[in-house]
């Protein structure tokens, strides 16, 4: 990767720029959830021809980064205190964080509460401990709903090699050799945006890039992803905030 920085009236802003076989005759800009910008352009593009591409976007660029910025602006870092909200499936779990002077059992859900003992007592033992519970919960359930997507989707014949990885700009990514690659803080959202990342990345095992024969192929396995990714791109803060 190359990095650049675009320059538009006071604003600065850096991207990222890969080059991408897929990619013939001219760049394409992505303005992640988090504000962050990444431009993929074909092989043998000059420096110069990126920049200006990127330039004569600039005040898209800049209003969608600062749409981004504010997003995130009011989020609160977390305490892990009880009585505040973790998400799990799109839905609202009250924690309880309870003090033990013995060996600390795994976190578990009861009702509407998310339950982790600790016997240190501390923000960062009670962070770990709620991770924790999220990879386990995430790593059984992206992998139960992609086995099931094996069967289903026309192009599998068996559920493609599958792990978590936190990323800071991504929900997820399809290897070169196939492996589906799921930020394990995607188990909070919404079963319906979890499908659509899912459908999006084993998508890639059919087409690598986002060409028109892959966004047909979501328009006639994912329903209405649209609706879906818009509503994860406005829980992004909350969903990756902790």
């Amino acid at each position: 990767m190359t990095g650049f920085v675009l320059a538009y009236g006071d604003d600065r802003i850096s991207y990222e720029v890969s080059y991408a076989d897929t990619r013939k005759s001219r760049v394409a800009i992505h303005v992640n959830p988090d504000g962050s910008v990444a431009v993929d352009a074909p092989h043998g593009f000059s420096d110069d021809s990126i920049k200006l591409a990127v330039q004569k976007r600039a005040r898209w660029v800049v209003s969608h980064v600062s749409k981004a910025r504010e997003r995130y602006a009011h989020v609160r870092s977390r305490e892990y205190v009880s009585g505040e909200q973790m998400l799990y499936l799109g839905r609202r779990y009250m924690l309880k964080v309870i003090p033990t002077d013995g060996t600390p059992a795994p976190a578990r859900m009861r009702g509407n509460r998310l339950e982790v003992q600790t016997a240190k007592g501390t923000e960062d033992d009670i962070r770990g401990r709620l991770r924790a519970w999220y990879r386990v919960r995430g790593r059984d359930y992206l992998s139960r709903r992609i086995n099931a997507f094996a069967k289903s989707l026309p192009w599998m014949d068996a559920p493609p090699p599958f792990r978590l990885l936190e990323m800071s700009r991504q929900w997820g990514s399809c290897s070169p050799s196939g492996e589906i690659i799921i930020n394990p803080h995607l188990i909070k959202a919404p079963r319906s945006c979890i499908d659509y990342v899912l459908i999006h990345e084993l998508a890639h095992l059919k087409h690598h890039d986002h060409g028109p024969a892959f966004w047909k192929l979501i328009d006639a396995h994912a329903g209405d992803w649209r609706k879906a990714k818009h509503h994860l791109d406005g829980l992004v803060e909350l969903l990756l905030s902790e």
